[in-house]
């Protein structure tokens, strides 16, 4: 695969997820979002584990374990944190917020911990998605921002850099599809108990001998395997060619993809400064992409 298929790819699962805030809109609100998070995930990783188990594509044996737990981890988390920020602060800016803000702290654990010192290209462009944040919390016409919904939405992102750095680990040694039916499983498991415990009335409810299916389950199945198993399968395959910054950096094409369809299908109203702060965060996609790669130096 060339690196220009990958990096489309990796557009492509973005775009994808940039319907989960949309999809998530006509579950019904009695539906915890752990919950949400968690049936997600059963049904995208279960799947496509129960797949690779019977075609016997997964070595159990040689698996690289650790990193593959911390990816669920980080996973699990961001569920709760992504789709609560959601519902506190709305789809445009919960997930301008989260996914914006995460190629910054993916620069920044490149600094910190792999010793990749950034250039003035990234920068640039970590500055211009800061100031589109602010112009976005700035919105008094539209939409309430909701401090605790924005403080979810930024560790959202810093947990979807960890991921995207535990997971290009694990396809050091795995296959794209293999590796997230492995991690998205084991994250359901972690939120599995979260579904007992938490509110899931709207999903499935019964009436006399049949089973009457609303809106909910099948949203859960589009999120299962459109946002989930397709997204992250494409995200993951791309990934294996270009750079981790470079992947996340792509994922902004996410909060473009929110907020036309926030105000299209939803009917959620921007105001002018919120358009033109998503305007500039998004420039740093152009900024990262087209305009050079970091350069990888010690740090002093």
């Amino acid at each position: 695969m060339s690196k220009r298929i990958a990096y489309l790819t990796v557009l492509l699962g973005a775009m994808l997820w940039g319907t989960t805030g949309t999809a998530q809109t006509f579950m019904p609100q009695t539906v915890h979002p752990l919950a949400v998070g968690a049936s997600r995930l059963a049904v995208g990783g279960f799947t496509l584990l129960f797949i690779m188990l019977i075609l016997r594509k997964i070595n159990f044996r040689d698996w690289p374990w650790k990193s593959t737990v911390l990816a669920a981890l980080a996973m699990a988390i961001f569920q709760y944190c992504f789709f609560t920020s959601i519902r506190l602060t709305g789809i445009a800016i919960g997930t301008v917020v989260a996914i914006g803000s995460a190629p910054m702290f993916s620069g920044l654990i490149e600094w910190l911990i792999l010793k990749t010192r950034p250039t003035k290209i990234w920068l640039t462009a970590t500055s211009m998605a800061v100031v589109g944040c602010i112009l976005l919390f700035s919105n008094k016409e539209g939409l309430v921002v909701n401090p605790i919904g924005v403080s979810l939405s930024l560790f959202a992102g810093l947990l979807f850099a960890f991921y995207t750095l535990f997971n290009k680990e694990v396809l050091k040694k795995a296959e794209a599809i293999p590796s997230v039916a492995v991690i998205f499983s084991i994250s359901a498991f972690m939120l599995m108990p979260f579904l007992f415990l938490f509110e899931t009335k709207g999903l499935v409810t019964v009436s006399g001998i049949s089973t009457v299916v609303y809106l909910g389950i099948s949203t859960v199945v589009y999120l299962g395997i459109a946002t989930t198993s397709i997204a992250y399968i494409l995200f993951s395959v791309g990934l294996r060619k270009i750079p981790s910054s470079s992947a996340v950096t792509l994922s902004l094409a996410e909060p473009l993809t929110a907020a036309v369809l926030s105000v299209v299908i939803v009917g959620e109203r921007l105001d002018l400064l919120s358009w033109t702060g998503i305007t500039l965060l998004l420039g740093g996609i152009l900024v990262l992409t087209f305009s050079g790669r970091r350069k990888k130096a010690a740090v002093e």
